[in-house]
């Protein structure tokens, strides 16, 4: 189960300029056609990753597809803190939101709400990333997480959920006290941890998958059996499609369908980005390079249908943990 938490006073007088962004103060209510109200809209809010006009069109060809399933305006709003959408959701002035596992983890605590879709990087893949534990192509005296005691480690920072929190939570499982039992070394990166690793400043380090399997090959900064892996995380979730509970079941199933729906080229098919397509990555197989639109914030290939289950492994992270971040919501 997940516990209660609160956010704190900072981020409550951040939520009162989304609330207000939105059209009402805290104490107001407001509900949309959708929702059997008057107010004629439901409202998307996501946090910026670079500049709130980009991050608008890069989530108006989801937003368009809504409008056209649901048959009600839907008004984006950039906001800067994870925190405040939270708070706002709370407040049930958000309708639908995106934002990090973290903070799903501590709003589904505060607010009704429930995630609906998470993001799928390539076609084929999964919905979201691993932790990998990786030692030097030479080096046999690691073979488990239990042998990581009395060794150096090197994680990347203490804010990263692949680089650090997971392989934390996995660590303390096994029976490895990170404080007392192993030399700790912050390398500010996954790159950086990697070849710290290799110059031989540390006997494992603990790295994104993405990093070992596609970047770093890519960048030519890892050669084949320069590293090998010998531990790998349970799938950690990406950032999830939340949606208030208030809202009536068929708008959230609505919801669902349109977002698990869509795929960037087919959203590109449909004009639901004309004048902004992109190419689509090298990951996408044999959509590379075809016309496509941005879904969100990252280059995702499509949505696939998420429950408050798909989040369990952030559950776990925090109560073994008891990370900041897990009750500031990141």
């Amino acid at each position: 189960m997940f516990r209660k938490s609160a956010l704190g006073v900072v981020a409550a007088g951040a939520a009162i300029a989304l609330l207000s962004a939105c059209g009402a103060g805290p104490g107001s209510t407001r509900s949309a056609s959708a929702d059997g109200g008057g107010s004629g809209e439901l409202v998307f809010a996501a946090i910026p990753s670079e500049q709130s006009d980009d991050l608008e069109k890069s989530f108006a060809p989801i937003v368009s597809a809504l409008e056209k399933d649901l048959g009600v305006p839907v008004r984006f709003q950039a906001v800067t803190s994870n925190a405040a959408v939270v708070e706002a959701q709370v407040a049930k002035r958000v309708d639908i939101a995106v934002y990090g596992a973290f903070s799903y983890y501590l709003a589904r605590s505060r607010a009704d709400v429930e995630p609906v879709a998470v993001p799928l990087a390539a076609p084929g893949g999964e919905p979201g990333a691993y932790a990998y534990g990786v030692t030097r192509g030479d080096d046999k005296s690691i073979t488990s997480l239990k042998d990581v005691a009395g060794k150096d480690v090197c994680f990347t920072d203490p804010g990263s959920t692949t680089g650090y929190l997971q392989p934390l939570a996995s660590l303390r499982e096994a029976g490895v006290d990170v404080d007392k039992d192993v030399k700790t070394v912050f390398t500010h990166g996954h790159d950086t941890a990697v070849a710290s690793l290799l110059a031989g400043d540390c006997d494992i380090a603990f790295v994104g998958d993405v990093f070992i399997d596609q970047l770093l090959p890519a960048r030519g900064q890892l050669k084949p059996g320069q590293v090998t892996k010998v531990w790998t995380s349970p799938l950690i979730p990406g950032p999830p499609i939340v949606v208030g509970t208030w809202l009536p079941q068929d708008t959230r199933d609505k919801i669902a369908k349109t977002v698990t729906g869509l795929t960037a080229t087919g959203a590109a098919s449909a004009g639901l980005c004309k004048g902004t397509e992109i190419k689509g990555p090298k990951n996408w197989g044999q959509y590379a390079d075809a016309p496509a639109c941005t879904l969100g914030a990252s280059t995702a290939w499509t949505f696939v249908a998420a429950t408050d289950a798909t989040y369990q492994p952030i559950a776990r992270i925090c109560e073994i943990t008891k990370a900041e971040v897990c009750t500031s919501g990141g």
